[in-house]
């Protein structure tokens, strides 16, 4: 059950709805090269290590969704029907992923209808090619499943570099002026390094960052906007004063998804210690999301997040402060500009059992 608050069904039934997030079945040919092949309902990606992430062990409040790019449209919360290879060649670690998208009219709401802008095609299907290498300099990351660790809180010296694609011709569709339907590619790329290593032994403080370059194309203009656990249920907005094109704008959502470029980057320090035990452990932190996208009008949307972690029980047990400052858009004479800045405090607790 995810992302459940008073707003959850609101209007139909709020009874829970339990689902499976991972069903698959794996096979290690080799351990000397950790070489695995495996296939079933999988969150494997090719494109980042946040398209991937280990909630359990993220720096910051929540991950950056945008890089769980198709999230709720052609998969199941992030999770897609998949064969897969994954492995390490001694500092390399590669994953290659076939994916079977889910239809975008299975997901439960009703898809946008075919426009000047692109949309998750309605007619006709095609496979999803994924692939993810990473180049590991010191330690080697856990192995153990797809997930990627957010932090290691000290507890290893990881420096990496990486490179993801993903790939699904025919993704999209658009509507030319003369009616006819054409049919686009979507193509994601992306870059990124990750540094989470001690720093005083002594004292016990570490240092997590990462910095990540995305090229996301979904297709002429494609623009979603996207609230997490949005406390909101209605707006005054219409299609003629809003530029969303696709779902509600209102709350705490804003454009997150959408054909262009976005830079993030995220830094965390866990404060110095007498011990090495986990508990009560103070990690301050802050992100940056600054994003590019063409139906915004060259307009950028910058999304930032400043906050504090306090680990009672290192990740299994932790109390996040989060604030974040988003922007808002809207049309003013046809044209697209940005309007005030919104913001939302919040103070969430994560429990792993």
């Amino acid at each position: 059950q995810n992302n459940f608050n008073a707003q959850y069904n609101a209007t139909s039934n709020r009874k829970i709805a339990p689902f499976f997030h991972d069903a698959l079945g794996e096979y290690r040919i080799s351990s000397a090269n950790q070489l695995k092949i495996g296939g079933g309902l999988s969150i494997i990606s090719g494109l980042s290590r946040f398209s991937q992430p280990s909630i359990g062990t993220i720096t910051t409040m929540d991950v950056p969704v945008f890089a769980q790019t198709t999230v709720d449209q052609v998969d199941q919360f992030a999770r897609k029907l998949s064969i897969y290879a994954r492995g390490q060649i001694g500092h390399f670690d590669y994953r290659l992923i076939l994916s079977d998208p889910f239809p975008i009219t299975s997901n439960g709401q009703t898809p946008p209808a075919i426009s000047s802008v692109a949309n998750f095609a309605q007619k006709g299907h095609s496979l999803q090619q994924q692939g993810y290498l990473i180049y590991q300099f010191f330690d080697h990351e856990n192995h153990t499943t797809p997930y990627m660790t957010g932090s290691y809180l000290g507890s290893k010296k990881i420096v990496n570099v990486a490179a993801g694609m993903i790939f699904q011709p025919n993704a999209m569709w658009t509507k030319s002026v003369n009616g006819d339907t054409l049919y686009q590619d979507m193509k994601h790329f992306a870059l990124e390094t990750f540094v989470d290593i001690p720093l005083d032994k002594s004292r016990h403080s570490a240092l997590s960052s990462y910095l990540g370059y995305f090229n996301t194309n979904y297709g002429t203009h494609y623009l979603r906007y996207n609230g997490v656990m949005n406390p909101a249920t209605g707006t005054t907005l219409t299609a003629n004063n809003s530029i969303s094109g696709q779902g509600p704008v209102y709350g705490n959502s804003y454009p997150m998804f959408g054909t262009g470029h976005v830079v993030y980057t995220q830094v965390g320090y866990l404060l110095p210690s007498k011990t090495a035990n986990m508990a009560n452990r103070i990690m301050p932190y802050g992100a940056a999301t600054i994003a590019s996208y063409n139906r915004l009008g060259g307009n950028p949307s910058t999304t930032i997040n400043l906050g504090v972690n306090y680990y009672l029980q290192g990740n299994k047990s932790k109390l996040s402060l989060d604030y974040q400052s988003r922007p808002s858009f809207e049309t003013k004479n046809g044209e697209v500009i940005s309007g005030q800045r919104l913001s939302t405090l919040t103070l969430q607790f994560q429990l792993f059992i």
